[in-house]
């Protein structure tokens, strides 16, 4: 369950630039997370609520946005959602794809006051 680890990560990060900006409680923290990023939903917010208690975070809401995975054909250049466990293009049926999106994950941005 990795996703402790990243939740206690981002908190780092969220609270260090609250702090810094004379921010006393955090109301909402959005991320954005790739499709292809490997990590679950659930499990993010299971660490967020648990990591966030005795902070100034405690109470926030997570609001994740999840982001497609879309790849880009390097023979025909178009861009698509891959249906199924195949990465082939939808529109030439080639296989040589790169990833265009689908694989991050950061802090959109957060609240307080």
């Amino acid at each position: 369950m990795h996703e402790l680890s990243l939740i206690q990560n981002l908190l780092n990060i969220v609270m260090q630039s609250a702090s810094d900006n004379g921010i006393k409680k955090v109301s909402s923290v959005a991320l954005v997370v790739g499709e292809n990023y490997g990590v679950l939903p659930d499990a993010l917010d299971f660490a967020f609520h648990v990591l966030t208690q005795d902070t100034m975070c405690a109470g926030a809401a997570l609001v994740v946005q999840k982001k497609p995975l879309v790849l880009r054909c390097k023979e025909c250049l178009a861009e698509f959602s891959p249906q199924g466990a195949t990465c082939r293009c939808t529109y030439c049926q080639a296989f040589r794809t790169e990833v265009v999106s689908g694989r991050e994950l950061y802090i959109d941005y957060y609240e307080g006051e």
